[in-house]
């Protein structure tokens, strides 16, 4: 049996990082998978920043789950020399942050091309590994529309290729969206190496609600992973249930189709927060 932990992407609060403070606070989470600070993207910060931004959370009791970096999120034939500079840095300020866990991407694939850059693929994931272990921290991949890891099969390709040494964010409205199945086919697929979990869900087409609400089978995953896994376990809150700002920055592929069914970023965060906690079973523990 599982202790689930509540984790969020605060930026969809607000950009504002003391707004970010206030909204977790107000919902009972109380840790951040961090993405957005003050407008700027958490890879694009200095270490000396993070450090701030650090002592910011530390004084309200919130810790970093993860840094939620953009890393991999360009084409494959995208120069990767200064992508790999970002991960350095992006590195350093989860260290400075203290969590040992970075989500990173496999980058996107031109005209749908994904056996053709296979290679390209596994030879730039196998360098930010290098890094990545040069730091001794975790990378974990998240599955995304238009990346070389958007299906079930092509995550766990990754997975096996870097047998053990990738993690795996397993997002089920992102499998939704490839017109995948994420419960249980792709969730079968990966529970060997699933990481932690992005809570977000989605209609039969595509479109963003609360969790529970959509064809992700987010309460019988979570049924599952309470039954077969054994420690913490983080549910990290992506509630994308109306444009927040810094949006248009995260979508290098096709776009998200969001309810927009909230007149404030806070009303969605909220709602979010409200239905993954139904989404939990009774039996599980949970922070």
């Amino acid at each position: 049996m599982v202790r689930f932990r509540f984790s969020a992407f605060s930026d969809e609060y607000s950009a504002s990082l003391d707004e970010q403070i206030e909204g977790l606070l107000l919902n009972k989470i109380k840790m951040t998978e961090l993405r957005g600070v003050d407008g700027t993207n958490v890879s694009d910060l200095t270490p000396d920043q993070a450090s701030d931004v650090k002592r910011r959370l530390d004084a309200h009791g919130i810790s970093v789950s993860a840094v939620g970096s953009p890393i991999g999120k360009i084409g494959v034939t995208d120069p990767i020399a200064p992508h790999l500079d970002k991960l350095r840095n992006t590195c350093e300020i989860a260290l400075r942050l203290g969590t040992s866990r970075i989500r990173v991407f496999s980058f996107y694939i031109p005209d749908g091309k994904y056996e053709e850059y296979r290679d390209e693929v596994l030879d730039r994931m196998g360098k930010m590994l290098e890094i990545g272990d040069e730091y001794g921290l975790k990378l974990c991949h998240e599955n995304e529309k238009g990346i070389y890891g958007d299906t079930p099969e092509r995550c766990l390709d990754i997975m096996t290729a870097f047998e053990g040494r990738y993690g795996c964010v397993f997002d089920p409205a992102n499998f939704i969206q490839c017109g995948a199945e994420p419960f249980e086919h792709g969730f079968d697929l990966l529970k060997r190496y699933i990481t932690y979990m992005h809570i977000k869900d989605a209609e039969a087409n595509g479109t963003i609600v609360p969790s529970g609400m959509g064809v992700g089978c987010i309460p019988e995953t979570l049924a599952v992973v309470n039954m077969i896994y054994s420690g913490d376990f983080v549910l990290t809150l992506e509630p994308h249930l109306r444009v927040f700002a810094g949006l248009e920055k995260l979508e290098g592929g096709p776009r998200t189709a969001l309810g927009n069914a909230y007149a404030t970023s806070a009303e969605a965060f909220a709602a979010a927060a409200e239905h993954l906690r139904w989404c939990i079973p009774k039996t599980a523990q949970s922070l």
